[in-house]
């Protein structure tokens, strides 16, 4: 792998972390930690659950990546169309998705995949139910993992051309921060409950310095490929 593929590798993985511990999915991975640690006096299973969770969770943000980024480049023409205009495109779109991790604009989208019955049934599976949690959960987007997904993550993949790595990457990403919690949790709620805190806390420090991050990036391929072409 070349010293550029590992840096997308590293951003990818990022990008997933940010996305399970922002607010909305937070919601939905706490919900999962509580299935999960519910077998407190079998760690083995709270560990194979938690596993088969991030599988789930790797495989449905990998799945849906590669479904999107190779429609992109099934198009006739267009995968010549981004190799010429990537650059010019990606500065502009990592300014959006910076001001929108400042909180600078702000726009409405969600979806919620699958039924309560249905989550509820997955929850009740054992290790293939998480899984099945896990994919389920992946594919409920909100705004935060919306624009870490689209607006970064996708962009990223056709930049590298990579249809399964990097998705696979950033799903890992998104189920890291469940098994440390659901670990945490096996040390009772005051341990998860303190643990809880201090990534509410991490989280609004590590989301405004990727969107300065994202932001200042996005203004440098703006003016280097967009301005100064």
């Amino acid at each position: 792998m070349t010293p550029e593929f590992l840096t997308a590798a590293a951003t990818a993985a990022w990008l997933g972390i940010l996305t399970s511990i922002s607010p909305c999915p937070l919601a939905t991975n706490i919900a999962a930690v509580s299935y999960i640690a519910r077998r407190i006096d079998r760690p083995r299973q709270v560990v194979l659950s938690a596993f088969s969770y991030s599988v789930g969770r790797a495989f449905a943000s990998a799945l849906v990546s590669a479904v999107v980024v190779l429609g992109l480049l099934s198009i006739p023409g267009l995968s010549q169309a981004l190799q010429r205009y990537m650059n010019k495109a990606l500065g502009p779109l990592l300014v959006l998705v910076g001001m929108y991790l400042l909180g600078l604009i702000s726009f409405g989208l969600s979806t919620k995949a699958g039924s309560d019955d249905l989550r509820k049934k997955a929850a009740e599976g054992g290790p293939a139910g998480a899984a099945l949690l896990g994919g389920l959960f992946a594919l409920s987007f909100c705004p935060v993992s919306a624009a870490l997904f689209f607006g970064s993550l996708v962009p990223l993949s056709l930049q590298h051309g990579s249809k399964v790595v990097l998705p696979l990457v950033y799903g890992l990403g998104t189920a890291l921060p469940v098994v440390l919690l659901a670990l945490v949790a096996m040390g009772g709620t005051r341990a998860l409950a303190g643990a809880l805190k201090k990534v509410g806390a991490f989280e609004v420090q590590a989301r405004r310095v990727t969107g300065i991050v994202f932001l200042a990036v996005g203004v440098y391929l703006s003016v280097r490929f967009v301005f100064l072409a």
